[in-house]
């Protein structure tokens, strides 16, 4: 499951990406006309490139030059390796 899963969300994930190219935007008031269609190519790839480029140049601030920022401070304890950790308890 855990190996197939990945595969068939990428499948369908291409499968949407091409009946939206096809077929256009969808049309949310219901009206049947041509004229109202956003097409996939100019607007919607522009638009997800450029929250692609945002969101990796703010990933890309956090992993170069704050990456212990999302960390948790126990991870900063020295080990020792004669005493065991507080939260470690018998049953």
């Amino acid at each position: 499951m855990h190996f197939a899963l990945p595969f068939l969300i990428l499948g369908l994930v291409c499968l949407h990406l091409v009946i939206l190219h096809n077929c256009g935007s969808n049309n949310p008031l219901g009206v049947s006309t041509k004229i109202d269609n956003f097409f996939f190519t100019p607007f919607f790839f522009q638009k997800d490139f450029t929250f692609l480029t945002l969101f990796f140049a703010i990933l890309s601030i956090f992993i170069f030059f704050y990456p212990n920022y999302l960390g948790h401070s126990d991870n900063y304890i020295e080990a020792n390796p004669l005493v065991t950790p507080a939260h470690i308890v018998p049953e």
